[in-house]
């Protein structure tokens, strides 16, 4: 995802060559059909899904605690959910697979829907799961989906399709939710700063046991990169630290400042394992980006700056209004990246304001059409149901 997300936008670079080509291409809108990054996202969010669905399949026969059973379900809808938003949002018409699949024939007969049927029924999966997953968690359960997470997702798909008024109403249902930002930004990342009040869900990663720690850590960050073959990658690009006003302590999240390559802090500054095994957690959703969701939601006025200013005054900052220079969008767009910066939503953001081709022609580049991902070539082969998006 931080491919499709971050290296895809204005947010990072990479200048691998060789092998680490098949990463940089994604920079340049030069990707391809048969490009084994977004055959591995289609794969293995398809693999998620289809856990999932085995789980929805099969638990109603299983004798089972009532209340457990029902937290099961939501999960399982939430996780869903969360795979299908990636792919709606990165592949566009998509199929949209519900139920178990029992044989390599009835998959070779899914067919694409459009992208507004997979939105829709994400809105009713999530629905469902808000009202049967907890408020918080304790114990060894921490960090499974929550209902608050559900409310995350369903704020931010309302915003995809437009529908500020009900992406409102399921955003206050995270802010009265208890969550709040933690005092310091640099508060939010480290190990030892996992699950915080500003958490609302996180990928859980543990290093040590060679299998389940992150590659992250290592590959972001320029000191601890040196020891892995591939290089430092997700590069932030000039313009992106050009964004950061003075004074703005977020800024001192991106380290390596006077160097050729700058790294972002965020996932870590070092690795007791060793390479690629690092046990930071990466943050799905934060309680900032809600808040920040939520004046998308309400709009320009003094409940949509007041949001945001939220945000500005833990960063040291000022707080903006409407006579702050440029429009409401634009204002909210910037804090949406200087905040969110390295955490897979800028390109999303881009595509969710209308913004994402005049944003790239900006920094020099043209999108070449491709404001979706291919829809992998061995699909297409495989099934001939499919149609392959535009640009490719």
């Amino acid at each position: 995802y931080w491919v499709l997300q971050e290296l895809r936008s204005d947010n990072t670079f990479w200048d691998g060559t060789g092998l680490a080509e098949e990463i940089t291409v994604f920079d340049k809108f030069t990707d391809i059909s048969t490009s084994d990054i977004t055959e591995a996202a289609w794969n293995d969010s398809y693999l998620g899904i289809s856990r999932a669905n085995i789980v929805l399949s099969r638990i109603d026969a299983v004798d089972m605690d009532a209340g457990l059973k029902s937290q099961y379900k939501g999960e399982a809808l939430f996780l869903r959910s969360l795979y299908y938003y990636h792919l709606a949002v990165g592949f566009g018409n998509i199929p949209l697979v519900l139920t178990e699949t029992a044989s390599v024939d009835e998959g070779l007969e899914h067919v694409q829907v459009s992208q507004d049927v997979v939105f829709n029924h994400i809105i009713n999966d999530l629905t469902s799961a808000a009202a049967s997953l907890p408020s918080s968690y304790s114990g060894s359960d921490v960090g499974r989906a929550t209902k608050g997470a559900a409310n995350t997702l369903l704020g931010r798909v309302y915003l995809t399709i437009g529908d500020d008024t009900n992406a409102a109403a399921a955003l206050r249902q995270v802010v009265s939710g208890g969550y709040s930002l933690v005092s310091e930004f640099a508060n939010l990342w480290g190990v030892e700063n996992e699950h915080n009040s500003e958490s609302i869900f996180e990928v859980e990663f543990e290093g040590g046991f060679g299998d389940q720690g992150n590659n992250f850590t290592n590959q972001f960050n320029g000191d601890l990169a040196a020891a892995v073959t591939s290089g430092q990658r997700n590069i932030p690009e000039a313009d992106l630290i050009a964004e950061y006003e003075e004074g703005d302590s977020r800024l001192n999240l991106i380290d390596g400042l006077t160097e050729i390559s700058p790294w972002t802090l965020k996932y870590g500054s070092t690795n007791s394992f060793s390479d690629d095994d690092a046990p930071n957690n990466w943050v799905v959703f934060r309680y900032a980006d809600v808040l920040l969701m939520l004046a998308e939601a309400v709009g320009e006025g003094s409940e949509g700056y007041d949001l945001i200013n939220q945000v500005r005054t833990r960063a040291g900052l000022s707080g903006i209004d409407s006579s702050t220079p440029g429009s409401f969008n634009e204002k909210l767009l910037h804090e949406r990246r200087v905040e969110l910066a390295f955490e897979n939503h800028r390109w999303a953001d881009l595509l969710r304001f209308g913004v994402a081709e005049s944003v790239m022609a900006a920094q020099g580049k043209s999108v070449n059409g491709k404001l979706l991902f291919a829809i992998p070539q061995r699909e297409l082969d495989l099934n001939t149901n499919f149609t392959q998006n535009p640009g490719y």
